[in-house]
């Protein structure tokens, strides 16, 4: 798909068909994470695939906000790995983990996955049900299927402030 209708076109699904995933289509979407770049080339992101009835139901203890979707990926980082600025030790894996999360997401519509970015979860509960080590940090999560036929987008999806309010050159 050409990139300029690429994101024009892609919003957040949050109806969606039952059917899971098939594995080569998981593995697109996950491709295009791995070619996202990362601080350092450090590739601290890790990846938890939920494609699965039994690991769907264990998503919604988490989250309220899986929208019924039959599968999705828990977009983490490992904070062991990751690249850190100097000046003030900030860690850049947190930003890799978007950034690869947005590859994921602009890919799945590509290939007609629609999704949901979601970052309304608990962190804990997701790490107690999921096993997920405390160096390894959840920082998005993308709920994801085919659309249902209904799906479209909110009415929010076509607000936009004008670039003058969030756009600056030189200072601020």
């Amino acid at each position: 798909m050409e990139f300029e209708k690429l994101i024009s076109e892609r919003y957040s699904v949050r109806s969606f068909k039952s059917e899971h995933l098939p594995s080569d289509v998981i593995d697109k979407i996950l491709e295009a994470g791995h070619k996202a770049p990362t601080g350092c080339n450090y590739q601290p992101q890790r990846i938890l695939v939920l494609n699965t009835d039994e690991s769907m139901n264990k998503l919604k203890e988490c989250t309220r906000c899986h929208f019924g979707a039959p599968a999705a990926m828990l977009i983490c980082h490992n904070r062991d790995e990751s690249w850190k600025r100097p000046y003030d030790g900030a860690l850049s894996s947190p930003v890799d983990a978007v950034i690869v999360a947005t590859h994921m997401m602009l890919e799945a519509h590509n290939i007609g996955v629609g999704s949901c970015w979601v970052m309304h979860f608990n962190p804990f509960k997701m790490r107690e049900v999921f096993n997920i080590p405390e160096n390894i940090e959840p920082a998005a999560l993308l709920v994801m299927g085919y659309p249902a036929e209904d799906s479209k987008p909110l009415d929010l999806h076509f607000k936009a402030r004008p670039l003058d309010q969030v756009v600056y050159y030189d200072s601020f």
